[in-house]
């Protein structure tokens, strides 16, 4: 039974890849076509979310920004990666990769039990363990704000990452906050989702984040990447306008 819904699903994916190719949309992880990316948020966001492999809008983003530098997903270089909370279409794209030598890590590794690849390793980012300079590349995206000492988190992303490394470093940001907006006083669900967008965020970041990850060491290059792309590639890749990336290096 189980290979015959497989069989199905895959002659449904041809059929749709077909049909909208020149005028849907286009996950470049799974590399499948939709007539739109599935609505995804608590605040809802349409064409968002690739109904196969899950990316959003932050993470194809991010495919396309680093395959246009060569980063990664287009380099036949040999590097080592730390992925930190690693993201299923991430993981998926490069978890047997040649050339990268994979780090997949988060304090609660059980909670990614639908992972198959290598086993994610148990850590702290506040304390990792791992040499100085170990790693070529890290991608830490939308963990910051929920970690009380991001300070602490931020120096050993920094320690860690060998010079030269690059890294991106997303994290929710309301540019209409010039400082970062913290009160640690605020320990309810509720009360936080209200403060800071989210139950289990510690802090809603302002502008001020790219001082936050200087002041770690990092040289910080804020890119408007979305805007680079036309009004077709925005919607064909379901990109969100004024989603910037935080690419940074040692």
């Amino acid at each position: 039974m189980r290979k015959i819904l497989d069989k199905n699903l895959q002659f449904i994916t041809r059929k749709l890849n077909y049909r909208y190719k020149f005028s849907g949309v286009y996950c470049p992880y799974c590399k499948n076509y939709f007539k739109t990316f599935g609505d995804f948020g608590a605040s809802i966001r349409h064409n968002a979310q690739c109904p196969v492999c899950k990316s959003l809008e932050r993470h194809r983003m991010i495919y396309l920004f680093l395959k246009e530098k060569g980063l990664v997903f287009e380099t036949s270089k040999t590097i080592d990666l730390l992925h930190v909370a690693p993201e299923k279409c991430i993981y998926d794209k490069i978890k047997y990769s040649k050339h990268i030598e994979y780090f997949p890590l988060d304090l609660y590794p059980d909670y990614y039990y639908y992972l198959n690849g290598p086993d994610l390793i148990k850590g702290d980012i506040t304390d990792l363990q791992f040499e100085d300079e170990k790693f070529d590349f890290i991608f830490c995206n939308h963990v910051l704000e929920h970690i009380p000492d991001d300070t602490k988190a931020m120096s050993e992303l920094f320690r860690v990452l060998k010079k030269d490394g690059n890294a991106v470093l997303l994290v929710p940001i309301d540019k209409q906050l010039s400082e970062t907006y913290e009160d640690f006083s605020i320990t309810d669900p509720i009360e936080r989702e209200k403060a800071f967008g989210q139950d289990d965020h510690v802090r809603l970041y302002g502008k001020d984040y790219v001082d936050r990850l200087a002041a770690a060491g990092f040289k910080v290059s804020a890119i408007d990447y979305w805007n680079t792309l036309s009004q077709r590639d925005r919607f064909k890749y379901g990109i969100l306008e004024n989603e910037w990336i935080y690419f940074v290096e040692k």
